[in-house]
């Protein structure tokens, strides 16, 4: 098989907005990218950056201002709706699912492309229906209305019904907005099953940390990089995470995966190497309380802190050794000679 039957969608040199002549207004330009089958792509950015207004150009929702999308090696405007529709399938944030429906006819208006003017499921509709709402995790809720479900519920069902139009790729915006901790890992999790079952999935988002654990390939979209694409962890430890947000106070860790807060503090800290469990949360410490944290001497320390145990963490400092037996105590000292 080509590396290239693997793709599904394709631009180069594309530009994405909105209006036309003298009120067209572009949000993003020169961007290339593909993407490929059976891959979890996340599309990261942030606020204002234009992922949502690339995800209606993807859907075929707004038409892009310059250059073309290419669907299956063909332009995504030469595809009517109903053909568009098999094709691709679409989860956006409006939550505002009509709550007197059952989650089975949520589910069912996903065959709307086959089934015709009148809309009536057959017997087939309805099975593939059933098994895009098993898919999903939510079989057990068919006959509940929309109303009572929670919003991870709610959610899963809109991904079923994505499924249920036997669609290739799925295009979903910002799909664990509003959801709690476990909603949001069940939902990626979900997302990245329905990848691996050989479905094209793109979803934009803000949940950062769920999406470099999950996500096969990244999408990165600033204003000094344009779009940015490739595998998770190339696209990581060659440090355009730090892109995102383009400011040098919120800074990426690799060894961590995790995003803080860089105070630019001249209270350095030199944090021997450890535990890497214990030295993590003494870093992350440190951090919140205005320390910054070096792992070379020519960055001048002023302390040395040596992490053995959770009960065992030696403070060097002006000449002195001091053993503490907790984080709090090791805070507690630094402040006394810090802040007599």
């Amino acid at each position: 098989m080509k590396e290239n039957d693997n793709i599904r969608i394709q631009a180069k040199h594309l530009a994405i907005g909105y209006g036309k002549g003298k009120k067209e207004k572009i949000v993003r330009e020169g961007l290339s990218f593909s993407l490929e089958q059976g891959k979890l792509t996340a599309l990261l950015g942030a606020n204002g950056a234009g992922k949502s207004t690339l995800i209606k150009t993807l859907c075929g929702f707004i038409p892009p201002l310059k250059g073309h999308i290419l669907l299956d090696e063909k332009d995504l405007s030469s595809y009517s709706s109903t053909v568009l529709a098999q094709k691709i399938g679409t989860v956006l944030t409006d939550r505002n699912i009509d709550g007197g429906l059952t989650v089975s006819e949520v589910i069912g208006l996903g065959r709307y492309p086959y089934t015709g003017f009148f809309g009536r499921l057959t017997p087939r509709d309805r099975e593939i229906a059933f098994h895009a709402a098993a898919q999903a995790g939510i079989g057990h809720k068919t006959e509940t209305p929309v109303a009572l479900l929670s919003d991870g519920e709610r959610q899963k069902t809109m991904i079923a019904k994505a499924l249920a139009q036997q669609c290739r790729i799925i295009i979903l915006d910002e799909p664990t907005a509003f959801l709690d901790v476990k909603s949001r890992i069940e939902i990626t999790n979900l997302l990245r099953n329905i990848a691996r079952e050989g479905k094209t999935v793109l979803m934009s988002t803000h949940d950062l940390e769920l999406a470099l654990q999950l996500s096969d390939n990244l999408w990165i979209l600033s204003d000094s990089y344009g779009l940015e694409e490739g595998c998770t962890e190339d696209l990581i430890l060659k440090g355009a995470l730090n892109h995102i947000f383009e400011d040098r106070h919120i800074v990426f860790e690799p060894s961590s995966g995790t995003f803080r807060y860089n105070r630019l503090s001249d209270r350095k800290i030199r944090l021997e190497k450890g535990n890497g469990e214990l030295n993590y949360w003494i870093k992350n410490a440190l951090l919140r309380n205005g320390y910054s944290c070096t792992e070379t001497e020519a960055d001048s320390p002023c302390a040395r802190i040596f992490p053995f145990t959770s009960q065992k963490i030696v403070l060097k400092i002006r000449d002195r050794e001091i053993r503490t037996t907790s984080v709090r105590q090791l805070l507690n000292m630094l402040d006394t000679f810090f802040h007599p």
